[in-house]
């Protein structure tokens, strides 16, 4: 992976060890979980991918990557997978 992508990884799996903290409570169940991790993303995703997001767009986006990962890559470390995702789009 890029160090770009390797960045996002990580950032990644920081939003996903602070939603796990903020939802331990209900074992991490969180129907909008793409909410809250867009929320934690978009002050640094934006800056690292090279382009502005709003916060529901990523939201999609979010829903959109999970979706392809659970079909098509289950095996794969998923904060990889999204990083390669993101870095995949083009840029609009």
């Amino acid at each position: 992976m890029t160090d770009s992508g390797d960045g996002i990884a990580e950032l990644l799996r920081g939003a996903g060890q602070a939603h796990h903290h903020a939802f331990a409570a209900t074992n991490g169940e969180d129907p909008e979980w793409p909410v809250w991790y867009a929320r934690y993303l978009i002050p640094a995703l934006p800056e690292l991918l090279g382009l502005s997001l709003a916060p529901d767009v990523l939201a999609e986006q979010l829903r959109t990557v999970d979706g392809e990962h659970r079909a098509k890559a289950p095996s794969q470390d998923w904060a990889e997978y999204y990083a390669a995702w993101f870095l995949s789009r083009p840029s609009p």
